[in-house]
């Protein structure tokens, strides 16, 4: 792929070229040259955005397609093609499909169908067999087939000698085994953060205690067995202030929260709308100023979209029995951009590959281009006509973001939106 990127600005706090406005000339997938005024040498195709700016390529380490298994909610080459729309040049694919993601064939499976694509794939394998918690699945042939990490889908390791295992063979490979912070007996079926909110619209509770009980166990079994622990999603200012602890012990833990996490309160919920039934759900505005303060210090190291389709029939229903879960891929940049400056939005959408040691490369000459194209001051309301996943389930429909993504150059090739 053979282009002349022009009048962009770089964000890239590791290239000597951050914060200049330049133009960019690709060779073959590769970058060739760097300099404030290149003229075209062979008729390239020359790529023009009003205010457009250019940062290494992004990555949603938490993303569900329904392939295989549920191809009506997704499937995987759709998901890939929307990610690329949406600004990301690699995604962490979670196992929750049918079958579950838990062997070293299905993990090759993904990686074949996706293999034309220009958006990287880092399959996330199940830690449980059938990811029912009972016993570990095949994590060392996964391992070498390219899983990134290991974890059962917003499903909490019960049996705590499971979690110790694991942990024990994280230790040998330092690859992060996942742990979802929810007691399920302390939860016991809430649909919605445990508070005023709950009980005056008289729904069952999930007290954050739920959460932040599970990340205590599993700090304390962490602390005993070493390895490398990663817990997804976390939603309370307890359970952040237990994970600096662990970090600040010199513990091998890492983190991340939802973008929804940080934009939505429980307050939203007034009129029962299941698109904002989520997992883990949403929390006070003092939790989610506790969060934002977390990411802008690095103490939580990832934020995603979590994004997860499900068919409407799945959420059109009474609110106690709607599926937990929104899209999000289409959204994340844009809320992210809403709620911090746009050198930390950038810096979040980057920063998450080195949990999974992904190299993260710099724009420099010489270097393959694996960029996202977007412009940061662009405002408007998310609306189904921003949607492209098969399923339609977005928390943001109706809010205002901010950013237009204007696609993505990776792998030698390139996705441009119009």
């Amino acid at each position: 792929m053979n282009s002349l990127i022009k009048s962009a600005t770089i964000i890239d706090k590791n290239s000597e070229f951050h914060n200049k406005t330049v133009d960019i000339l690709i060779r073959n997938g590769i970058i060739s040259d760097i300099s404030e005024d290149i003229k075209n040498p062979k008729n390239f195709l020359e790529i023009r955005f009003p205010n457009l700016h250019v940062s290494n390529g992004w990555f949603d380490y938490s993303v569900c397609t329904g392939e295989p298994g549920y191809e009506e909610r997704d499937n995987l080459l759709n998901t890939l093609t929307l990610a690329s729309k949406s600004g990301f040049t690699s995604v962490g694919l979670q196992p929750n499909t049918f079958p579950v993601t838990e062997k070293s064939t299905e993990i090759e499976y993904l990686k074949a169908v996706a293999k034309n694509s220009n958006v990287n794939i880092y399959p996330i394998g199940a830690l449980t067999k059938n990811s029912d918690g009972n016993e570990l699945a095949e994590l060392f042939e996964m391992k070498n087939s390219g899983a990134i990490g290991f974890g059962d889908y917003k499903k909490s390791i019960v049996n705590a000698n499971v979690l110790k295992l694991a942990l024990l063979y994280s230790k040998d490979y330092n690859i992060p085994i996942f742990s979802f912070p929810l007691n399920r007996e302390i939860s016991n079926n809430g649909v919605m953060n445990e508070g005023k909110t709950s009980t005056s619209l008289g729904l069952k509770g999930i007290p954050g205690m739920s959460e932040e009980i599970q990340i205590m166990r599993d700090i304390r079994i962490l602390e005993y067995t070493g390895g490398n622990l990663h817990i997804p999603y976390i939603s309370t200012r307890k359970s952040l202030e237990l994970i600096k602890k662990a970090k600040n012990k010199g513990l091998n833990i890492s983190c991340s929260t939802c973008v929804h996490n940080l934009f939505f309160n429980d307050t939203h919920l007034g009129d029962f709308n299941t698109k904002f039934k989520v997992l883990p759900p949403l929390r006070t505005q003092d939790d989610i100023d506790q969060l934002i303060s977390g990411v802008k210090d690095g103490s939580i190291d990832m934020v995603t979209s979590d994004h997860n389709p499900l068919d409407i029939e799945l959420k059109n229903v009474e609110f106690d029995k709607a599926e937990f879960g929104t899209i999000g891929l289409e959204s994340l940049f844009g809320a992210l951009n809403r709620i911090f400056p746009i050198k930390t939005t950038i810096n979040i959408l980057t920063r998450g590959k080195k949990v999974f040691g992904i190299e993260e490369t710099e724009i420099k000459i010489g270097t393959q281009a694996d960029f996202s194209l977007f412009n940061p001051i662009n405002s408007f309301v998310f609306s189904d006509d921003n949607v492209l996943s098969m399923s339609k389930n977005s928390i943001f429909i109706g809010s205002s973001l901010k950013g237009k993504v204007y696609g993505t150059i990776s792998s030698g090739k390139m996705t441009l939106n119009e």
